[in-house]
């Protein structure tokens, strides 16, 4: 037969040595291959790495050492030097490869999560402009500027408060003249003991309807004949034409006092309402500058008055009045009416009202503990060393509970 389709097989003919059976005829002769002992070692030693490498050569040293020993004991001592030494090189290379480890992750971060090789989790490195520190006197300026803004207090509930206090005398002054220039102030004047009568033939009733008509004139719209077409009983008129120009401007001074006295109201209330709103305490601070200012004005008027009442009255007329419209002969209708003693009854009114509103107010709005939001002042007692004042004191507190008695030489201390 030919090379392909032959049986034949070649004979080994080589003698087996005795007492080894022959791995052809029986197959429980043949070595049993171990999945466990295949391991990825690479065939050539040029294909191991560095410290694979000299572990081998360590392990192959000790081999040969271990194959010297004579007995069991030695051959135990020898391999766990052996062993010992290719740890020793093993824990050297660990160490420089995990030095070489932190040095490249200093280099580059490493991204979020775990890689396959076992790398393990660093947060992300700060970034530099968060690193970077301002000089200290910038800090500084910054921490004044914000201590000066939590500091600083707002500015329109100060100026409310400024308008209130100048807004206030001038409101208290203008209502006054508003009370005298009134039918009822006159009915008390005409029927009063030692007012002066009139020496040209005007009783009591005469000067209450004429005198009604001179001062409905001052607070109504009409224009000047409303005094100009009044006449008396013999039918000649009752105001002179210089009578009647000067209380037309009269009142013109008297509608816009009342005007800037209605327009400051306003605007006082509005201010109470803001500050009591906003600013505790603002409304009484504001109403106690304001009763001080007003006490101060008018003593110091209430002064000049009594040390000049004729020189007070010329020239408080010379600031409104043109000179030479406010002089009148005795028998004109307007000093027949309003004689001298009626302008001092007038202005000692308008000085008591304006007086005791503010002092009032002043007295209501004084600022004391309670007002000013602070705890009461404790009044303390002699203790037992003889000492007075907050040292020694037994006292109660805020809630009105005694406080624990004190024993020996030791003192309450009041917080």
């Amino acid at each position: 037969m030919d090379a392909y389709g032959s049986e034949a097989a070649v004979k080994d003919n080589t003698p087996t040595p005795s007492g080894r059976l022959d791995p052809r005829l029986d197959p429980a002769a043949r070595p049993a291959l171990d999945p466990a002992e295949d391991t990825d070692e690479p065939a050539f030693e040029w294909m191991q790495s560095a410290p694979a490498a000299r572990a081998a050569e360590g392990e192959g040293a000790a081999g040969s050492a271990a194959a010297q020993p004579e007995s069991r004991a030695d051959r135990k001592a020898a391999e766990a030097a052996a062993a010992e030494g290719a740890g020793t090189d093993r824990n050297a290379e660990a160490g420089q490869d995990a030095a070489t480890d932190r040095k490249t992750e200093s280099r580059q971060p490493s991204a979020a999560g775990s890689s396959s090789m076992g790398t393990h989790y660093s947060e992300p490195l700060p970034t530099s402009a968060l690193q970077v520190r301002p000089p200290q006197e910038e800090v500084e300026r910054r921490n004044a500027e914000r201590e000066q803004a939590a500091r600083a207090k707002p500015v329109l509930p100060r100026v409310l408060q400024v308008l209130l206090a100048i807004f206030y005398p001038v409101i208290l002054l203008v209502l006054a003249v508003r009370a005298v220039t009134s039918p009822l102030f006159l009915w008390v004047e005409y029927h009063r003991p030692g007012f002066p009568g009139d020496g040209y033939g005007f009783n009591a009733d005469d000067r209450m309807t004429y005198g009604s008509y001179a001062v409905d004139y001052l607070s109504n719209w009409s224009g000047p004949r409303y005094l100009g077409e009044l006449v008396n009983r013999s039918g000649e008129k009752l105001f002179k034409d210089g009578e009647v120009s000067h209380m037309a401007d009269v009142k013109l001074v008297f509608l816009s006092a009342f005007g800037a006295g209605a327009l400051l109201i306003l605007i006082s209330i509005i201010a109470i309402i803001y500050l009591r709103r906003r600013t505790p305490g603002g409304v009484r601070r504001g109403l106690f500058a304001g009763s001080i200012v007003t006490l101060v004005l008018i003593i110091g008027l209430g002064t000049l008055a009594a040390l000049g009442w004729q020189q007070f009255f010329t020239e408080f007329h010379r600031i409104f009045f043109a000179a030479g419209s406010w002089t009148f002969a005795l028998e004109d209708t307007l000093i027949r009416l309003f004689p001298g003693q009626f302008w001092i009854d007038a202005g000692l009114v308008i000085a008591a009202l304006v007086l005791i509103t503010a002092a009032v107010t002043l007295i209501l709005t004084w600022p004391t503990r309670r007002r000013r939001g602070l705890a009461p002042a404790r009044k303390g007692r002699k203790g037992a060393d003889g000492e007075g004042g907050a040292e020694g004191s037994d006292m109660k507190d805020d809630a009105g509970a005694d406080e624990a008695p004190q024993t020996g030489n030791v003192r309450p201390v009041n917080l």
